[in-house]
């Protein structure tokens, strides 16, 4: 089966082949460093994860190219309302945004630019675009002319004469079309800057994505990815800026990641309903978020719940739970692994299809449960090993289950202890307890205490010298 992913152009699935054999270029927009990373952060990062690990799991050689945007009027804001200098500010929240994505087990792209230190760049593109009449100078701005693009609104759908219709715009500026957007701004008082043929200023937003994706990419590339909140106009006008200046097509395909809702509310900073990672790494494994964040198809849109992600925290648990058990040295018939790994890489052609994946690794989950705990016979130590093999191979195009469970246990012990308000010296307390009334032979006082713990989540286990314990989801 061929690989069909849903180009935001057509709204459709399409074959993808790539402009060279088996060589992909991958554009995704990175974040503008001035805030920690939330949950839609998360989505769109486990996304286009999800695609680069699938693509190198078929034989592709990629180039995965990501940005961060380090100059920004947020960038400026926040710095003003701190009184910090504005570099401080994109220092701080790129390593913010290490700190909140690598616990999510990202692959690291290969190329992650910065745009502060592609201006040059960023120059000779809007002077090709000024030479060639689709950029215009006004008062030390450079405007793209969007009239001059004729197939404007291409990705958007937008209408171009309804957009106008509905634009605002200040007596002050100085634009030809309310719609035409900036490709470098003049500088302001007190604001970085860097020198130009229009004088001292910094680039627009739009013309970093383009100048970086074409530096390392080429001029024509595979794939550009990003959140469905940048279809418009971000991505709209870096097709613009982009096919105008080269006259060749930009990305062949563009692949867009559903929001998140909060409460079947779109989340957003206006709404308050911002959720930060760091906020949610206290209650939950980012192994866990990063299941739940895969068991909605990625086109879609994902309703957050914490009894969702809950739900997904036990999944994970009981995965490795299950995997722990079974001896790691056993292998699978030779081949066997050929099949399952033949239907995961069915249902992950069809657009990366992670909810019907997941149903695959579930399946496998459920043959090894009932073969680990088969009684009357003797366990088929094959279709053990080939269960286990499978859910391993098939989850690590998926970024999961390839953890040391004791690691993942100790996550969340430490966790679950945090949130019931427990600690490890509180329960061996309460086993000392339990131990002094079974030696007095008070069974109802030792059930008690071992149910009392269950309750919280907390197992016992009896052992013929001790007693252990371990939490249980």
């Amino acid at each position: 089966m061929t690989l069909r992913l849903t180009n935001t152009f057509s709204g459709a699935k399409e074959a993808f082949a790539p402009l060279d054999t088996n060589r992909v270029g991958l554009y995704v927009c990175g974040v503008t460093v001035y805030d920690d990373c939330h949950i839609g952060h998360a989505r769109a990062a486990v996304a286009f994860d999800t695609l680069v690990r699938y693509l190198r799991h078929r034989g592709f050689h990629l180039t995965y190219v990501r940005n961060f945007t380090d100059i920004d009027d947020k960038i400026l804001n926040r710095a003003a309302q701190e009184g910090v200098d504005w570099t401080q500010i994109s220092r701080r929240y790129v390593e913010a945004y290490y700190r909140d994505m690598n616990p999510l087990g990202l692959v690291r792209p290969d190329v992650e630019p910065r745009a502060t230190d592609h201006i040059p760049d960023m120059l000779q593109l809007i002077e090709r675009l000024v030479e060639k009449g689709y950029a215009y100078a006004a008062g030390g701005n450079v405007f793209f002319a969007i009239e001059k693009f004729p197939a404007y609104g291409r990705l958007s759908g937008k209408n171009i004469d309804e957009l106008i219709a509905g634009a605002r715009v200040e007596p002050s500026e100085e634009k030809r079309n309310p719609l035409d957007f900036a490709l470098w701004k003049a500088a302001k008082p007190g604001e970085p800057s860097w020198p130009s043929p229009w004088g001292p200023g910094r680039p627009g937003w739009h013309i970093e994505c383009s100048a970086m994706s074409m530096k390392y990419l080429g001029e024509s590339f595979d794939l550009h990815g990003g959140g469905r909140d940048l279809i418009f106009p971000h991505h709209e006008n870096e097709i613009a800026q982009s096919e105008a200046a080269t006259g060749r097509p930009f990305a062949r395909m563009f692949i867009h990641n559903g929001f998140v809702n909060i409460r079947s509310e779109k989340m957003s900073k206006s709404e308050g309903n911002i959720i930060a990672l760091k906020d949610i790494y206290r209650h939950f494994t980012p192994e866990a978020l990063r299941l739940y964040l895969l068991s909605t198809h990625y086109a879609s849109p994902l309703d957050y719940s914490d009894d969702n992600l809950r739900q997904a925290e036990q999944r994970t648990f009981r995965v490795y739970k299950l995997l722990s058990t079974v001896r790691p040295d056993l292998s699978p018939p030779p081949d066997a692994l050929d099949a399952e790994l033949t239907r995961f890489n069915d249902v992950m052609d069809d657009d990366l299809n992670t909810p019907a994946a997941l149903a695959l690794i579930a399946g496998r989950f459920d043959a090894l449960a009932s073969d680990l705990h088969a009684t009357g016979r003797p366990r088929p130590l094959d279709a053990i090993a080939l269960a286990r093999a499978a859910i391993l191979a098939m989850g690590a195009p998926l970024g999961l289950f390839q953890a040391d469970p004791q690691d993942y246990f100790a996550r969340v012990t430490q966790l679950h202890l945090t949130q019931i308000g427990l600690t490890a010296a509180a329960i061996e307390e309460r086993i000392a307890e339990r131990t002094q009334a079974r030696s007095a032979k008070d069974w109802a006082r030792a059930d008690r205490i071992r149910a009392d713990l269950k309750a919280q989540g907390v197992a016992l286990e009896d052992a013929k010298d001790r007693t252990t314990w371990r939490v249980d989801l």
